[in-house]
């Protein structure tokens, strides 16, 4: 297995403390309230600390699939959360992705979101770019409704 690591970093009008604890302490909450195509959230193992893992269950193209969301590690002082994801519905060249993010005063009250991909691939071979374009289009709209819903419900 290979590991490819990816940075990012996005901003966000919402506040630090309200954006990461709607991502993380509320998420199983507010996720599903705020996208549609969301299903449920389930604790398949674990109490909601580290280790903990969730199935969570989807609508896409009109079939139900679902991933593995396994808590890696939670730091509340500075709004660090890690997790890993694995299923069905990862591209087939993934044995799992590990997503390390932080959050930091942005401008104008909002946040500044940071974050460190980790693509554990089946093999050596990269991922393919398609794939991951694809994967962070549907990141970055899911961030942008939950962060919607959040600016509505505030």
């Amino acid at each position: 297995m290979a590991i490819f690591t990816f940075e990012d970093q996005t901003t966000s009008p919402v506040a630090p403390a309200t954006l990461y604890k709607a991502l993380v302490k509320d998420a199983d909450n507010i996720v599903p309230k705020a996208v549609d195509s969301f299903k449920s959230v389930e604790i398949v193992e674990g109490n909601g600390g580290v280790g903990t893992i969730k199935k969570i269950s989807f609508l896409e193209d009109g079939e139900t699939k679902f991933v593995l969301h396994k808590i890696e590690g939670i730091d509340e002082a500075k709004l660090g959360y890690s997790y890993s994801i694995g299923g069905v519905a990862l591209p087939d060249t993934a044995e799992k992705i590990t997503i390390d993010s932080i959050l930091s005063d942005g401008p104008n009250g909002g946040s500044v979101v940071k974050l460190s991909l980790k693509y554990h691939s089946k093999g050596d071979a990269p991922p393919n770019e398609d794939e991951l374009k694809a994967g962070k289009a549907k990141s970055d709209a899911l961030f942008k409704v939950i962060e919607a819903y959040l600016l509505a419900n505030a």
